[in-house]
Parts: C-alpha cells; sequence; structure tokens
C-alpha cells in the first residue's frame, strides 16, 4: 500500500499505535503516561526535515537534531499529524525527483 495524506481513517487507526514498554529506553521522552506512549516512530521520519520540523527540537552544539522533548510522534494523533499532514514532504525527501 502506497501511503498518502488521503490515507482513510480507518487504514490509518488499525496501524497507528504500537508501543514496546520492553525497551530499554522506554519511555525514552518525558511527559506521556506509558499505557498511551507510541514507539511507532521510534526513529521519527519529521527527523529528515531539519528546520522545517514541526516538533519540539533543538540542535546541540556538535550540530545534531536533538527531539529528546518533542512528543508530536508519541501521543494522541502524533500519527496522523504524521502521515496525514507532513508526510508529502518526507515522502519527497526519499523521491528521485526531488
Amino acid at each position: 500500500m502506497e501511503l498518502s495524506a488521503d490515507l482513510p481513517a480507518q487504514d490509518v487507526d488499525h496501524a497507528s499505535f504500537f508501543s514496546n514498554n520492553e525497551c530499554p529506553y522506554f519511555p525514552c521522552h518525558e511527559g506521556v503516561e506509558s499505557a498511551q506512549f507510541n514507539c511507532l516512530f521510534c526513529y521519527c521520519p519529521l527527523y529528515a526535515l531539519g528546520p522545517q520540523c514541526p516538533g519540539s527540537y533543538r540542535y546541540l552544539d556538535n550540530g545534531v537534531k536533538d527531539c529528546s522533548d518533542c512528543l508530536l510522534p508519541h501521543q494522541g494523533e502524533g500519527f496522523a499529524a504524521v502521515v496525514r499532514e507532513h508526510w508529502p514532504q518526507v515522502s519527497l525527501l526519499a523521491s528521485s525527483a526531488r
């Protein structure tokens, strides 16, 4: 299935949550209840957006983007926000047409 910003809600909802409380880094972000913590984007696809990323991040002195304060993909409707609102930007980065 090709991911699209136009995915029907039922296609997003059934695969939009995964929690791995057995992970040695769990929880890797403060501020979300363990039962509500979504690990689906353990490596967030928005990381590649750099300064255009809508999440909470900062750049470290060595230039690395630090997203440890970001909860955008990890709580509530975060999955929907990433897929429906930002997937076109992310997919363009992976496209050969960029």
